[in-house]
């Protein structure tokens, strides 16, 4: 669980390095390289029938493109966000995912919200209002991959398929479009695969780099507690985080040092209420 959030906490230096290559030329290598890294994997293990099995029903499918959709252009806004020197506001996405995954389990699975959750919920929305007042605009890139993120995490919550299967299916349905894109960027001179062979590597690489840290977070949701898991995917933004202020030197305003300890005391209650719900139900197991 350390090992798939300190990647994804780090991966914005690795994209940072690929600011030459435009986002959406970026997101179609990270797309075809991700499909045949992930089919790779099923095929070693025997379970590549299984996606034509996870394609086959019109619900899945419908559900499976929809997920594809959001996980893209949750990458896109990534990428772009580290490309434009607005990794800060991608770490700020990430921090507000949680809190607007508990509203989508409102709205779409009709989750009950507790007194400390519409606190939680409340105090993010306070610190969004806080940096369009400050900053002069929305947060929009933060709000964008904090939302699709929170989509996507609704549809895979509907799929009944497992989450290397359905990742798969996912890179798989976005293959023809990358292709289409690699295609354009090529026939019009501007691709970057073929002109050196750092960038064709590091295109290349982005794959293994989408996949492993979803594999291992995949093993190890099945072998932690869920409040483990809450507590420690906050180790993503933070790096994010640290990453953007430290290393890329991005302006940190007094806006966002009033809006981010909101947002941090937000997960705080998040967190705490996640973890007392989680030790209850392990009570109840114990005694039934």
């Amino acid at each position: 669980m350390l090992a798939a959030c300190t990647i994804w906490g780090l991966s914005a230096i690795y994209y940072k390095l690929l600011v030459h290559v435009p986002p959406l030329e970026v997101l179609a290598h990270r797309t075809l390289w991700s499909c045949v890294f992930f089919a790779a994997i099923l095929g070693f293990q025997g379970r590549l029938g299984m996606i034509r099995a996870a394609l086959s029903g019109p619900r899945d499918l419908a559900l499976l493109a929809f997920a594809a959709l959001m996980i893209s252009a949750n990458w896109l806004c990534f990428i772009s966000s580290v490309q434009w020197g607005r990794a800060m506001e991608a770490s700020l996405g990430y921090y507000m995912f949680p809190l607007v995954s508990v509203l989508f389990g409102a709205l779409f699975f009709r989750e009950m919200l507790g007194r400390v959750q519409l606190t939680a919920v409340a105090l993010a929305g306070l610190a969004v209002t806080i940096l369009t007042i400050g900053l002069g605009a929305a947060p929009w890139m933060a709000l964008l991959i904090a939302c699709t993120f929170g989509l996507y995490g609704v549809a895979k919550k509907m799929l009944t398929v497992g989450p290397v299967v359905s990742v798969t299916a996912e890179v798989l349905l976005l293959a023809p479009v990358a292709l289409g894109i690699l295609y354009y960027v090529h026939s019009t001179g501007d691709g970057h695969f073929t002109e050196n062979m750092r960038d064709a590597l590091m295109l290349a690489g982005s794959g293994p780099l989408t996949a492993t840290p979803l594999i291992l977070f995949s093993y190890a949701a099945k072998r932690v507690r869920f409040g483990t898991v809450g507590l420690v995917q906050y180790l993503n933004p933070t790096l994010q985080f640290l990453v953007a202020t430290f290393i890329f030197q991005e302006f940190f305003s007094p806006w966002h040092a009033i809006a981010l300890p909101l947002i941090w005391v937000a997960l705080a209650l998040y967190t705490g209420v996640s973890l007392r719900q989680e030790r209850a139900a392990r009570k109840s197991r114990i005694k039934v």
